[in-house]
Protein backbone atom coordinates (compact mmCIF):
# COMPACT_ATOMS: atom_id res chain seq x y z
CA UNK A 1 0.00 0.00 0.00
CA UNK A 2 2.78 2.43 0.94
CA UNK A 3 4.78 1.53 -2.16
CA UNK A 4 1.77 2.07 -4.44
CA UNK A 5 0.93 5.38 -2.73
CA UNK A 6 4.52 6.53 -3.19
CA UNK A 7 4.35 5.66 -6.89
CA UNK A 8 1.12 7.63 -7.34
CA UNK A 9 2.51 10.67 -5.53
CA UNK A 10 5.87 10.57 -7.32
CA UNK A 11 4.22 10.26 -10.75
CA UNK A 12 1.90 13.18 -10.01
CA UNK A 13 4.65 15.38 -8.54
CA UNK A 14 6.80 14.83 -11.64
CA UNK A 15 4.19 14.91 -14.41
CA UNK A 16 1.78 17.65 -13.29
CA UNK A 17 4.33 20.51 -12.98
CA UNK A 18 5.80 19.57 -16.38
CA UNK A 19 2.40 19.63 -18.08
CA UNK A 20 1.47 22.91 -16.37
CA UNK A 21 4.75 24.44 -17.52
CA UNK A 22 4.14 23.51 -21.16
CA UNK A 23 0.54 24.77 -20.95
CA UNK A 24 -1.35 21.46 -21.13
CA UNK A 25 -2.90 21.71 -17.64
CA UNK A 26 -3.04 19.51 -14.56
CA UNK A 27 -5.69 17.07 -15.83
CA UNK A 28 -3.49 15.91 -18.71
CA UNK A 29 -0.58 15.76 -16.26
CA UNK A 30 -2.47 13.32 -14.04
CA UNK A 31 -3.57 11.27 -17.06
CA UNK A 32 0.01 11.08 -18.34
CA UNK A 33 1.23 10.07 -14.88
CA UNK A 34 -1.31 7.23 -14.80
CA UNK A 35 -0.44 6.09 -18.31
CA UNK A 36 3.25 6.06 -17.38
CA UNK A 37 2.95 3.86 -14.27
CA UNK A 38 0.00 1.75 -15.50
CA UNK A 39 -0.06 -1.58 -17.33
CA UNK A 40 0.24 0.10 -20.75
CA UNK A 41 3.33 2.05 -19.59
CA UNK A 42 6.03 0.87 -17.20
CA UNK A 43 3.68 -1.61 -15.54
CA UNK A 44 4.54 -0.43 -12.02
CA UNK A 45 0.88 -0.65 -10.91
CA UNK A 46 -1.46 -3.38 -12.15
CA UNK A 47 -4.57 -2.93 -9.95
CA UNK A 48 -6.41 -0.61 -12.33
CA UNK A 49 -10.02 -1.56 -11.50
CA UNK A 50 -9.47 -1.47 -7.73
CA UNK A 51 -7.78 1.93 -7.96
CA UNK A 52 -10.54 3.30 -10.19
CA UNK A 53 -13.30 2.22 -7.80
CA UNK A 54 -11.48 3.73 -4.82
CA UNK A 55 -10.59 6.96 -6.64
CA UNK A 56 -14.21 7.58 -7.75
CA UNK A 57 -14.64 9.06 -4.28
CA UNK A 58 -12.90 12.15 -5.70
CA UNK A 59 -15.78 12.63 -8.15
CA UNK A 60 -18.24 12.20 -5.28
CA UNK A 61 -16.51 14.98 -3.34
CA UNK A 62 -16.33 17.18 -6.46
CA UNK A 63 -20.09 16.95 -6.97
CA UNK A 64 -20.71 17.64 -3.29
CA UNK A 65 -18.75 20.89 -3.62
CA UNK A 66 -20.58 21.78 -6.85
CA UNK A 67 -23.88 21.36 -5.02
CA UNK A 68 -22.55 23.35 -2.07
CA UNK A 69 -21.76 26.32 -4.35
CA UNK A 70 -25.03 26.16 -6.27
CA UNK A 71 -26.81 29.46 -5.64
CA UNK A 72 -30.20 29.94 -7.36
CA UNK A 73 -29.64 33.72 -7.63
CA UNK A 74 -26.41 33.20 -9.56
CA UNK A 75 -28.04 30.70 -11.89
CA UNK A 76 -30.90 33.10 -12.57
CA UNK A 77 -28.52 35.91 -13.53
CA UNK A 78 -26.81 33.62 -16.05
CA UNK A 79 -29.99 31.81 -17.14
CA UNK A 80 -29.60 32.61 -20.84
CA UNK A 81 -26.07 31.25 -21.02
CA UNK A 82 -26.63 28.35 -18.65
CA UNK A 83 -30.08 27.08 -19.56
CA UNK A 84 -30.24 28.48 -23.10
CA UNK A 85 -26.92 27.94 -24.84
CA UNK A 86 -25.76 25.29 -22.34
CA UNK A 87 -28.84 23.12 -22.78
CA UNK A 88 -28.73 23.54 -26.57
CA UNK A 89 -25.05 22.61 -26.73
CA UNK A 90 -25.43 19.44 -24.65
CA UNK A 91 -28.65 18.37 -26.37
CA UNK A 92 -27.50 18.96 -29.96
CA UNK A 93 -24.01 17.51 -29.45
CA UNK A 94 -25.34 14.41 -27.67
CA UNK A 95 -27.97 13.84 -30.37
CA UNK A 96 -25.46 14.17 -33.23
CA UNK A 97 -22.88 11.90 -31.58
CA UNK A 98 -25.54 9.31 -30.69
CA UNK A 99 -26.92 9.36 -34.25
CA UNK A 100 -23.45 8.88 -35.74
CA UNK A 101 -22.62 6.09 -33.25
CA UNK A 102 -25.94 4.31 -33.97
CA UNK A 103 -25.28 4.61 -37.71
CA UNK A 104 -21.96 2.80 -37.21
CA UNK A 105 -23.62 -0.11 -35.45
CA UNK A 106 -23.78 0.64 -31.74
CA UNK A 107 -26.91 -0.34 -29.83
CA UNK A 108 -29.29 2.58 -29.18
CA UNK A 109 -28.72 2.81 -25.43
CA UNK A 110 -24.95 2.51 -25.90
CA UNK A 111 -25.01 5.27 -28.51
CA UNK A 112 -27.05 7.51 -26.19
CA UNK A 113 -24.61 7.09 -23.28
CA UNK A 114 -21.65 7.73 -25.62
CA UNK A 115 -23.35 10.87 -26.95
CA UNK A 116 -24.12 12.19 -23.46
CA UNK A 117 -20.57 11.58 -22.24
CA UNK A 118 -18.92 13.15 -25.28
CA UNK A 119 -21.21 16.21 -25.18
CA UNK A 120 -19.50 17.37 -21.96
CA UNK A 121 -16.31 19.46 -21.84
CA UNK A 122 -13.66 19.69 -19.13
CA UNK A 123 -14.56 22.28 -16.47
CA UNK A 124 -11.26 21.89 -14.62
CA UNK A 125 -9.21 22.01 -17.81
CA UNK A 126 -11.00 24.94 -19.49
CA UNK A 127 -11.24 27.20 -16.42
CA UNK A 128 -7.58 26.64 -15.64
CA UNK A 129 -6.54 27.33 -19.24
CA UNK A 130 -8.62 30.52 -19.48
CA UNK A 131 -7.46 31.63 -16.03
CA UNK A 132 -3.80 31.24 -16.98
CA UNK A 133 -4.45 33.32 -20.10
CA UNK A 134 -6.43 35.99 -18.15
CA UNK A 135 -9.46 35.33 -20.38
CA UNK A 136 -12.10 34.34 -17.81
CA UNK A 137 -13.57 37.86 -17.81
CA UNK A 138 -13.70 38.09 -21.62
CA UNK A 139 -16.83 37.50 -23.68
CA UNK A 140 -15.83 33.96 -24.65
CA UNK A 141 -14.63 33.25 -21.10
CA UNK A 142 -17.97 34.19 -19.53
CA UNK A 143 -19.89 32.26 -22.19
CA UNK A 144 -17.72 29.17 -21.68
CA UNK A 145 -18.22 29.37 -17.90
CA UNK A 146 -22.00 29.49 -18.31
CA UNK A 147 -22.09 26.44 -20.58
CA UNK A 148 -19.69 24.53 -18.31
CA UNK A 149 -21.94 25.29 -15.36
CA UNK A 150 -24.89 23.72 -17.19
CA UNK A 151 -22.75 20.72 -18.13
CA UNK A 152 -21.83 20.18 -14.47
CA UNK A 153 -25.55 20.22 -13.63
CA UNK A 154 -26.41 17.98 -16.58
CA UNK A 155 -23.80 15.43 -15.47
CA UNK A 156 -25.91 14.68 -12.39
CA UNK A 157 -28.92 13.14 -14.20
CA UNK A 158 -26.53 11.47 -16.64
CA UNK A 159 -24.76 9.72 -13.75
CA UNK A 160 -28.16 8.70 -12.40
CA UNK A 161 -29.30 7.36 -15.80
CA UNK A 162 -26.35 5.08 -16.56
CA UNK A 163 -26.84 2.60 -13.65
CA UNK A 164 -30.57 2.47 -14.41
CA UNK A 165 -29.82 1.40 -17.99
CA UNK A 166 -27.42 -1.24 -16.73
CA UNK A 167 -29.91 -2.49 -14.13
CA UNK A 168 -32.73 -2.62 -16.66
CA UNK A 169 -30.63 -4.74 -19.00
CA UNK A 170 -29.31 -7.10 -16.34
CA UNK A 171 -32.46 -7.56 -14.23
CA UNK A 172 -35.03 -7.16 -16.94
CA UNK A 173 -38.14 -7.90 -14.91
CA UNK A 174 -37.79 -5.70 -11.82
CA UNK A 175 -41.04 -3.74 -11.24
CA UNK A 176 -40.61 -0.15 -12.36
CA UNK A 177 -43.00 1.15 -9.71
CA UNK A 178 -41.00 -0.50 -6.93
CA UNK A 179 -37.75 1.02 -8.14
CA UNK A 180 -39.38 4.42 -8.52
CA UNK A 181 -40.82 4.20 -4.99
CA UNK A 182 -37.43 3.32 -3.55
CA UNK A 183 -35.76 6.23 -5.36
CA UNK A 184 -38.42 8.75 -4.33
CA UNK A 185 -38.28 7.49 -0.74
CA UNK A 186 -34.50 7.88 -0.61
CA UNK A 187 -34.69 11.38 -2.06
CA UNK A 188 -37.37 12.35 0.46
CA UNK A 189 -35.23 10.98 3.30
CA UNK A 190 -32.25 13.03 2.13
CA UNK A 191 -34.34 16.21 1.89
CA UNK A 192 -35.92 15.71 5.35
CA UNK A 193 -32.60 14.89 7.00
CA UNK A 194 -30.89 17.83 5.30
CA UNK A 195 -33.56 20.32 6.34
CA UNK A 196 -34.18 19.28 9.95
CA UNK A 197 -31.29 17.12 11.16
CA UNK A 198 -28.04 18.40 9.65
CA UNK A 199 -28.29 21.87 11.22
CA UNK A 200 -28.55 20.61 14.84
CA UNK A 201 -25.87 17.97 14.22
CA UNK A 202 -23.39 20.54 12.91
CA UNK A 203 -24.17 22.90 15.81
CA UNK A 204 -23.38 20.12 18.30
CA UNK A 205 -20.17 19.28 16.46
CA UNK A 206 -19.17 22.96 16.25
CA UNK A 207 -19.60 23.30 20.03
CA UNK A 208 -16.79 20.75 20.53
CA UNK A 209 -14.40 23.10 18.68
CA UNK A 210 -12.61 20.10 17.25
CA UNK A 211 -11.52 20.55 13.64
CA UNK A 212 -10.96 16.81 13.23
CA UNK A 213 -14.51 15.94 14.31
CA UNK A 214 -15.90 18.69 12.07
CA UNK A 215 -14.03 17.25 9.08
CA UNK A 216 -15.13 13.72 9.97
CA UNK A 217 -18.78 14.86 10.20
CA UNK A 218 -18.59 16.51 6.78
CA UNK A 219 -17.12 13.36 5.23
CA UNK A 220 -19.74 11.23 6.98
CA UNK A 221 -22.57 13.32 5.49
CA UNK A 222 -21.12 12.96 1.99
CA UNK A 223 -20.41 9.23 2.28
CA UNK A 224 -23.71 8.44 4.02
CA UNK A 225 -25.80 10.19 1.38
CA UNK A 226 -23.76 8.58 -1.40
CA UNK A 227 -24.27 5.09 0.09
CA UNK A 228 -28.03 5.70 0.39
CA UNK A 229 -28.25 6.62 -3.30
CA UNK A 230 -26.22 3.55 -4.24
CA UNK A 231 -28.54 1.34 -2.19
CA UNK A 232 -31.54 2.32 -4.35
CA UNK A 233 -29.66 1.96 -7.63
CA UNK A 234 -28.62 5.58 -8.25
CA UNK A 235 -25.05 6.88 -8.39
CA UNK A 236 -23.08 7.86 -5.29
CA UNK A 237 -22.23 11.13 -7.06
CA UNK A 238 -25.92 12.05 -7.23
CA UNK A 239 -26.26 11.56 -3.49
CA UNK A 240 -23.24 13.76 -2.82
CA UNK A 241 -24.62 16.46 -5.07
CA UNK A 242 -27.97 16.43 -3.25
CA UNK A 243 -26.19 16.68 0.11
CA UNK A 244 -24.26 19.70 -1.17
CA UNK A 245 -27.42 21.43 -2.43
CA UNK A 246 -29.15 20.89 0.93
CA UNK A 247 -26.22 22.48 2.75
CA UNK A 248 -25.71 25.35 0.27
CA UNK A 249 -27.46 27.87 2.55
CA UNK A 250 -26.16 26.46 5.81
CA UNK A 251 -24.16 28.73 8.11
CA UNK A 252 -21.52 25.97 8.07
CA UNK A 253 -21.17 26.01 4.28
CA UNK A 254 -17.74 27.68 4.16
CA UNK A 255 -16.36 25.46 6.91
CA UNK A 256 -17.59 22.39 5.05
CA UNK A 257 -15.99 23.61 1.84
CA UNK A 258 -12.66 24.24 3.57
CA UNK A 259 -12.73 20.78 5.21
CA UNK A 260 -13.65 18.86 2.06
CA UNK A 261 -11.50 20.73 -0.52
CA UNK A 262 -8.12 19.05 0.31
CA UNK A 263 -9.67 15.57 0.15
CA UNK A 264 -11.40 16.43 -3.14
CA UNK A 265 -8.14 17.58 -4.72
CA UNK A 266 -6.24 14.45 -3.68
CA UNK A 267 -8.94 11.94 -4.64
CA UNK A 268 -9.76 13.69 -7.91
CA UNK A 269 -6.09 13.66 -8.86
CA UNK A 270 -6.01 9.95 -7.99
CA UNK A 271 -9.10 9.41 -10.15
CA UNK A 272 -7.42 11.00 -13.19
CA UNK A 273 -4.30 8.91 -12.56
CA UNK A 274 -6.49 5.78 -12.46
CA UNK A 275 -8.16 6.82 -15.73
CA UNK A 276 -4.72 7.31 -17.26
CA UNK A 277 -3.76 3.83 -16.04
CA UNK A 278 -6.84 2.40 -17.75
CA UNK A 279 -6.10 4.21 -21.04
CA UNK A 280 -5.18 1.64 -23.65
CA UNK A 281 -2.20 3.34 -25.28
CA UNK A 282 -1.59 0.23 -27.34
CA UNK A 283 -4.91 0.97 -29.05
CA UNK A 284 -3.62 4.34 -30.25
CA UNK A 285 -0.48 2.62 -31.57
CA UNK A 286 -2.29 -0.29 -33.20
CA UNK A 287 -5.12 1.77 -34.75
CA UNK A 288 -3.74 5.31 -35.04
CA UNK A 289 -5.97 6.34 -37.95
CA UNK A 290 -9.14 5.30 -36.11
CA UNK A 291 -8.14 7.15 -32.92
CA UNK A 292 -6.96 10.24 -34.81
CA UNK A 293 -10.12 10.29 -36.93
CA UNK A 294 -12.38 10.03 -33.87
CA UNK A 295 -10.44 12.76 -32.02
CA UNK A 296 -10.55 15.16 -34.95
CA UNK A 297 -14.19 14.29 -35.65
CA UNK A 298 -15.23 14.99 -32.04
CA UNK A 299 -13.32 18.28 -31.91
CA UNK A 300 -14.67 19.39 -35.29
CA UNK A 301 -18.26 18.52 -34.35
CA UNK A 302 -18.11 20.40 -31.03
CA UNK A 303 -16.37 23.36 -32.67
CA UNK A 304 -19.15 23.60 -35.24
CA UNK A 305 -22.03 23.21 -32.77
CA UNK A 306 -20.69 25.74 -30.25
CA UNK A 307 -19.69 28.28 -32.93
CA UNK A 308 -23.12 28.18 -34.59
CA UNK A 309 -24.89 28.50 -31.22
CA UNK A 310 -22.65 31.40 -30.30
CA UNK A 311 -23.46 33.24 -33.52
CA UNK A 312 -27.19 32.51 -33.40
CA UNK A 313 -27.93 32.97 -29.69
CA UNK A 314 -25.48 35.69 -28.67
CA UNK A 315 -24.53 39.10 -30.02
CA UNK A 316 -20.83 38.32 -29.96
CA UNK A 317 -18.61 38.74 -33.02
CA UNK A 318 -16.97 35.98 -35.02
CA UNK A 319 -13.52 35.95 -33.29
CA UNK A 320 -15.21 35.73 -29.88
CA UNK A 321 -17.40 32.84 -31.04
CA UNK A 322 -14.32 31.06 -32.45
CA UNK A 323 -12.58 31.34 -29.06
CA UNK A 324 -15.81 30.23 -27.32
CA UNK A 325 -15.97 27.15 -29.54
CA UNK A 326 -12.30 26.33 -29.01
CA UNK A 327 -12.71 26.50 -25.24
CA UNK A 328 -15.46 23.81 -25.33
CA UNK A 329 -14.12 21.64 -28.16
CA UNK A 330 -12.68 18.85 -26.00
CA UNK A 331 -14.17 16.00 -24.00
CA UNK A 332 -14.31 16.33 -20.23
CA UNK A 333 -13.48 14.62 -16.97
CA UNK A 334 -17.12 13.66 -16.42
CA UNK A 335 -16.91 11.58 -19.60
CA UNK A 336 -14.34 9.41 -17.81
CA UNK A 337 -16.75 9.00 -14.91
CA UNK A 338 -19.72 8.19 -17.17
CA UNK A 339 -17.75 5.67 -19.26
CA UNK A 340 -16.29 3.98 -16.18
CA UNK A 341 -19.79 3.78 -14.65
CA UNK A 342 -21.19 2.47 -17.93
CA UNK A 343 -18.56 -0.29 -17.95
CA UNK A 344 -19.26 -1.29 -14.34
CA UNK A 345 -23.04 -1.22 -15.00
CA UNK A 346 -22.70 -3.43 -18.08
CA UNK A 347 -23.84 -0.78 -20.58
CA UNK A 348 -20.41 -0.56 -22.28
CA UNK A 349 -18.00 -3.25 -23.30
CA UNK A 350 -14.55 -2.54 -21.76
CA UNK A 351 -13.02 -2.20 -25.25
CA UNK A 352 -15.47 0.58 -26.19
CA UNK A 353 -14.83 2.43 -22.93
CA UNK A 354 -11.07 2.21 -23.50
CA UNK A 355 -11.43 3.61 -27.02
CA UNK A 356 -13.57 6.53 -25.85
CA UNK A 357 -11.20 7.32 -22.97
CA UNK A 358 -8.31 7.56 -25.46
CA UNK A 359 -10.43 9.78 -27.73
CA UNK A 360 -11.39 12.16 -24.89
CA UNK A 361 -7.78 12.36 -23.73
CA UNK A 362 -6.63 13.12 -27.27
CA UNK A 363 -9.27 15.84 -27.63
CA UNK A 364 -7.96 17.51 -24.45
CA UNK A 365 -4.49 17.70 -25.97
CA UNK A 366 -5.86 19.63 -28.96
CA UNK A 367 -7.31 22.52 -26.90
CA UNK A 368 -4.02 24.25 -25.96
CA UNK A 369 -2.85 23.70 -29.54
CA UNK A 370 -6.00 25.36 -30.90
CA UNK A 371 -5.49 28.37 -28.65
CA UNK A 372 -1.85 28.61 -29.74
CA UNK A 373 -2.99 28.63 -33.39
CA UNK A 374 -5.59 31.27 -32.50
CA UNK A 375 -2.91 33.49 -30.97
CA UNK A 376 -0.83 33.27 -34.15
CA UNK A 377 -3.91 33.95 -36.26
CA UNK A 378 -4.76 37.04 -34.21
CA UNK A 379 -1.17 38.25 -34.47
CA UNK A 380 -1.30 37.89 -38.26
CA UNK A 381 -4.65 39.71 -38.38
CA UNK A 382 -3.21 42.51 -36.27
CA UNK A 383 -0.14 42.80 -38.50
CA UNK A 384 -2.36 42.86 -41.60
CA UNK A 385 -4.85 45.29 -40.12
CA UNK A 386 -7.37 42.47 -39.39
CA UNK A 387 -8.73 42.81 -42.90
CA UNK A 388 -10.65 45.84 -41.64
CA UNK A 389 -9.15 49.25 -42.44
CA UNK A 390 -8.21 51.51 -39.54
CA UNK A 391 -10.54 54.45 -39.03
CA UNK A 392 -9.58 57.82 -40.47
CA UNK A 393 -8.88 60.39 -37.77
CA UNK A 394 -10.13 63.74 -39.02
CA UNK A 395 -9.87 65.87 -35.86
CA UNK A 396 -6.90 64.87 -33.65
CA UNK A 397 -7.42 65.69 -29.97
CA UNK A 398 -5.18 67.21 -27.32
CA UNK A 399 -5.03 63.82 -25.58
CA UNK A 400 -4.60 60.36 -27.11
CA UNK A 401 -6.11 57.42 -25.19
CA UNK A 402 -4.72 54.03 -26.21
CA UNK A 403 -7.05 51.27 -25.06
CA UNK A 404 -10.74 51.87 -24.43
CA UNK A 405 -11.66 49.34 -21.77
CA UNK A 406 -12.98 50.33 -18.33
CA UNK A 407 -9.82 52.26 -17.45
CA UNK A 408 -9.70 54.27 -20.67
CA UNK A 409 -13.44 54.96 -20.58
CA UNK A 410 -13.29 56.50 -17.11
CA UNK A 411 -10.39 58.74 -18.14
CA UNK A 412 -12.33 59.84 -21.23
CA UNK A 413 -15.47 60.64 -19.23
CA UNK A 414 -13.52 62.93 -16.90
CA UNK A 415 -11.84 64.66 -19.85
CA UNK A 416 -15.22 65.11 -21.52
CA UNK A 417 -16.64 66.89 -18.44
CA UNK A 418 -13.86 69.49 -18.76
CA UNK A 419 -14.33 69.72 -22.54
CA UNK A 420 -10.85 68.35 -23.27
CA UNK A 421 -10.88 66.95 -26.80
CA UNK A 422 -9.34 63.47 -27.00
CA UNK A 423 -8.72 60.72 -29.56
CA UNK A 424 -9.49 57.20 -28.35
CA UNK A 425 -7.80 54.25 -30.09
CA UNK A 426 -8.80 50.61 -29.60
CA UNK A 427 -7.29 47.60 -31.41
CA UNK A 428 -10.07 45.10 -30.64
CA UNK A 429 -12.90 45.08 -33.22
CA UNK A 430 -15.17 43.39 -30.65
CA UNK A 431 -14.59 46.16 -28.11
CA UNK A 432 -15.07 48.80 -30.81
CA UNK A 433 -18.46 47.40 -31.81
CA UNK A 434 -19.55 47.00 -28.18
CA UNK A 435 -18.59 50.54 -27.10
CA UNK A 436 -20.09 52.19 -30.18
CA UNK A 437 -23.48 50.70 -29.31
CA UNK A 438 -23.59 53.16 -26.40
CA UNK A 439 -22.85 56.17 -28.58
CA UNK A 440 -19.16 56.52 -27.71
CA UNK A 441 -16.85 58.08 -30.28
CA UNK A 442 -13.87 55.78 -30.67
CA UNK A 443 -11.42 54.95 -33.48
CA UNK A 444 -10.37 51.49 -34.57
CA UNK A 445 -6.59 51.28 -34.70
CA UNK A 446 -3.43 49.81 -33.22
CA UNK A 447 -1.71 52.43 -31.07
CA UNK A 448 1.69 50.78 -31.61
CA UNK A 449 1.56 51.80 -35.31
CA UNK A 450 3.61 54.96 -35.91
CA UNK A 451 1.55 56.03 -38.92
CA UNK A 452 -1.65 55.86 -36.87
CA UNK A 453 -0.07 57.82 -34.02
CA UNK A 454 0.97 60.54 -36.45
CA UNK A 455 -2.57 60.65 -37.86
CA UNK A 456 -3.86 60.97 -34.27
CA UNK A 457 -1.67 64.06 -33.81
CA UNK A 458 0.95 62.56 -31.48
CA UNK A 459 3.50 65.19 -32.55
CA UNK A 460 1.28 68.00 -31.17
CA UNK A 461 -0.69 66.19 -28.46
CA UNK A 462 -0.39 67.31 -24.84
CA UNK A 463 -0.62 63.84 -23.27
CA UNK A 464 -0.74 60.16 -24.16
CA UNK A 465 -2.85 57.91 -21.87
CA UNK A 466 -1.64 54.31 -22.08
CA UNK A 467 -4.70 52.34 -20.89
CA UNK A 468 -4.06 49.02 -22.67
CA UNK A 469 -4.88 46.01 -20.48
CA UNK A 470 -2.34 43.51 -21.87
CA UNK A 471 1.14 44.24 -20.39
CA UNK A 472 2.95 42.99 -23.51
CA UNK A 473 0.93 45.21 -25.86
CA UNK A 474 1.25 48.07 -23.37
CA UNK A 475 5.05 47.83 -23.33
CA UNK A 476 5.19 47.56 -27.12
CA UNK A 477 3.13 50.74 -27.48
CA UNK A 478 5.15 52.60 -24.81
CA UNK A 479 8.40 51.77 -26.61
CA UNK A 480 7.04 53.09 -29.92
CA UNK A 481 5.79 56.34 -28.35
CA UNK A 482 9.05 56.88 -26.45
CA UNK A 483 11.17 56.26 -29.56
CA UNK A 484 9.23 58.33 -32.08
CA UNK A 485 7.62 61.00 -29.86
CA UNK A 486 10.08 61.53 -26.98
CA UNK A 487 8.50 64.84 -25.90
CA UNK A 488 4.98 63.44 -25.53
CA UNK A 489 4.15 62.91 -21.81
CA UNK A 490 2.81 59.42 -21.04
CA UNK A 491 0.31 58.58 -18.30
CA UNK A 492 0.42 54.77 -18.16
CA UNK A 493 -1.75 52.13 -16.55
CA UNK A 494 0.37 49.42 -14.89
CA UNK A 495 -1.04 45.94 -14.31
CA UNK A 496 1.22 45.28 -11.32
CA UNK A 497 4.48 46.30 -9.68
CA UNK A 498 6.69 44.55 -12.25
CA UNK A 499 4.81 46.20 -15.10
CA UNK A 500 5.19 49.56 -13.36
CA UNK A 501 8.97 49.15 -13.07
CA UNK A 502 9.21 48.09 -16.72
CA UNK A 503 7.37 51.29 -17.74
CA UNK A 504 9.63 53.36 -15.47
CA UNK A 505 12.63 51.84 -17.23
CA UNK A 506 11.32 53.34 -20.49
CA UNK A 507 11.18 56.76 -18.88
CA UNK A 508 7.39 56.94 -18.44
CA UNK A 509 6.75 59.86 -16.08
CA UNK A 510 3.32 58.98 -14.67
CA UNK A 511 2.68 55.31 -13.81
CA UNK A 512 -0.67 54.42 -12.24
CA UNK A 513 -1.01 50.92 -10.76
CA UNK A 514 -4.55 49.91 -11.66
CA UNK A 515 -5.73 48.58 -8.27
CA UNK A 516 -3.45 50.71 -6.07
CA UNK A 517 -5.63 53.79 -5.49
CA UNK A 518 -8.80 51.75 -4.96
CA UNK A 519 -6.93 49.51 -2.48
CA UNK A 520 -5.81 52.54 -0.48
CA UNK A 521 -9.35 53.89 -0.50
CA UNK A 522 -10.60 50.51 0.79
CA UNK A 523 -7.90 50.52 3.49
CA UNK A 524 -9.03 53.96 4.70
CA UNK A 525 -12.67 52.84 4.79
CA UNK A 526 -11.66 49.72 6.75
CA UNK A 527 -9.75 51.77 9.34
CA UNK A 528 -12.76 54.05 9.80
CA UNK A 529 -15.08 51.04 10.09
CA UNK A 530 -13.02 49.47 12.93
CA UNK A 531 -13.01 52.71 14.95
CA UNK A 532 -10.32 55.08 13.70
CA UNK A 533 -11.32 58.69 13.07
CA UNK A 534 -11.47 59.95 9.49
CA UNK A 535 -8.43 62.30 9.81
CA UNK A 536 -6.36 59.57 11.45
CA UNK A 537 -7.28 56.98 8.81
CA UNK A 538 -6.57 59.44 5.99
CA UNK A 539 -3.16 60.31 7.45
CA UNK A 540 -2.26 56.63 7.85
CA UNK A 541 -3.06 55.99 4.18
CA UNK A 542 -1.14 59.14 3.12
CA UNK A 543 1.94 58.00 5.05
CA UNK A 544 1.74 54.52 3.59
CA UNK A 545 1.39 55.89 0.06
CA UNK A 546 4.43 58.15 0.44
CA UNK A 547 6.46 55.30 1.90
CA UNK A 548 5.41 52.83 -0.81
CA UNK A 549 6.21 55.26 -3.64
CA UNK A 550 9.69 55.74 -2.18
CA UNK A 551 10.04 51.96 -1.93
CA UNK A 552 9.02 51.56 -5.59
CA UNK A 553 11.75 54.01 -6.62
CA UNK A 554 14.29 52.10 -4.52
CA UNK A 555 13.22 48.70 -5.88
CA UNK A 556 13.33 50.05 -9.43
CA UNK A 557 17.08 50.55 -8.93
CA UNK A 558 17.42 46.97 -7.64
CA UNK A 559 15.16 45.24 -10.20
CA UNK A 560 18.00 43.08 -11.55
CA UNK A 561 18.91 41.68 -8.13
CA UNK A 562 16.20 39.40 -6.62
CA UNK A 563 18.02 38.97 -3.28
CA UNK A 564 18.41 42.72 -2.89
CA UNK A 565 14.71 43.19 -3.71
CA UNK A 566 13.68 40.76 -0.96
CA UNK A 567 16.00 42.45 1.55
CA UNK A 568 14.64 45.85 0.53
CA UNK A 569 11.03 44.73 1.04
CA UNK A 570 11.78 43.35 4.52
CA UNK A 571 13.69 46.48 5.49
CA UNK A 572 10.89 48.71 4.22
CA UNK A 573 8.25 46.77 6.20
CA UNK A 574 10.28 47.19 9.40
CA UNK A 575 10.76 50.91 8.70
CA UNK A 576 7.04 51.39 8.15
CA UNK A 577 6.21 49.68 11.46
CA UNK A 578 8.71 51.89 13.31
CA UNK A 579 7.25 54.99 11.64
CA UNK A 580 3.73 54.22 12.87
CA UNK A 581 5.01 53.24 16.33
CA UNK A 582 6.70 56.65 16.63
CA UNK A 583 3.43 58.36 15.65
CA UNK A 584 1.54 56.31 18.26
CA UNK A 585 4.08 57.10 21.00
CA UNK A 586 4.04 60.80 20.09
CA UNK A 587 0.25 60.83 20.31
Amino acid sequence: MLTTSALFLAAAVIAVPIFKRIGLGTVLGYLAAGALIGPAGLGLVQEVEETLHFAEFGVVLLLFLIGLELEPARLWQMRRLVFGIGAAQVGITAALVAAIAWTFGLAPWVAVVAGLGLSLSSTAFVLQLLGERNELATGHGRAAFGVLLFQDLAAIPMLALVPLLGTARSEGGQPVLLRLALILGALALVVIAGRWLLGPIFRIVASTRSREISTATALLVVIGTALLMQAVGLSAALGAFLAGVLLAHSEYRHELEANIEPFKGLFLGLFFIAVGMSANLALAIERPLLVLGLVLGLVALKLGVVFVLGRLLTERDRPTCVAFAMALSQGGEFAFVIFALATVSGVFEPSLAQLLVVVVTGSMVTTPLLFALRDKWLALRRDRGDGRPFDTIEEPGAVIIAGYGRFGQIVSRVLRTRRVHFTALEASPAQIDFVRRYGNRIHYGDASRVDLLRAAGAEKALAFVLAIDDPEASMRTAEVVRRHFPRLPIVARARNRDHAMALMALGVEHVVRETYASSLEAAQATLETVGFGCPEAREAVRRFRTHDEQLLEEQYGLRGNPDALVASAKRAAAQLERLFEQDRDAG
